[in-house]
């Protein structure tokens, strides 16, 4: 596993990702050939297109709101709320207001 952040350490996940101006900005936590986490802040009315995954992907609001559009279907997700985009469906976000977010994709 390539270890992005130092392992037995407590951090606050807000802290690890700021928000850039009209931008959407990454980080990886974590990375192998099992899945991934990533870190995400964006700024308001940025957005991923619709797109699809070959696995189900779990995404955690840790700070605003965004709105998540699944199969056409529309959730309005705020900080502390959580919904897994299935495998192989498309699925779409926005940034309703400045965000951030803990992305979890683990392969099967």
């Amino acid at each position: 596993m390539k270890k992005h952040l130092e392992t037995a350490k407590a951090f606050n996940l807000k802290e690890l990702i700021t928000y850039s101006d009209g931008s959407t900005v990454s980080k990886i936590l974590s990375k192998n050939s099992n899945g991934n986490t990533t870190l995400f802040a964006f700024d308001k009315e940025q957005e991923l297109s619709e797109h699809t995954a070959p696995f189900d992907a779990t995404a955690i609001i840790i700070d605003g709101k965004c709105e998540i559009t699944i199969k056409d279907e529309k959730y309005e997700l705020k900080e502390g709320e959580m919904i897994i985009m299935p495998a192989n469906v498309p699925h779409a976000l926005t940034a309703t207001e400045p965000f951030k977010m803990l992305l979890i994709m683990i392969k099967e």
